[in-house]
């Protein structure tokens, strides 16, 4: 398993948060996502077999949000 720090942009509001996270939590491959509205970090844990950073950040991108490799 690999682990992947995000810098997210865009986040208005917790609630944003959640939708981000709830989302790639059910992404075949992410084993966790965290995402913290305070620091505007996630921290994906996943399995590089099935899903590449890029994979994550794009699907982050189609809610709307920028996200960024730390």
């Amino acid at each position: 398993m690999k682990k992947l720090v995000l810098r997210v942009e865009g986040l208005s509001c917790p609630v944003c948060t959640e939708k981000i996270g709830d989302m790639l939590n059910k992404i075949k491959g992410i084993e966790k996502a965290d995402v913290f509205f305070n620091t505007g970090k996630a921290k994906i844990t996943y399995l590089e077999e099935e899903i590449s950073p890029e994979g994550i950040i794009g699907a982050i991108k189609k809610l709307g949000y920028k996200a960024k490799q730390l």
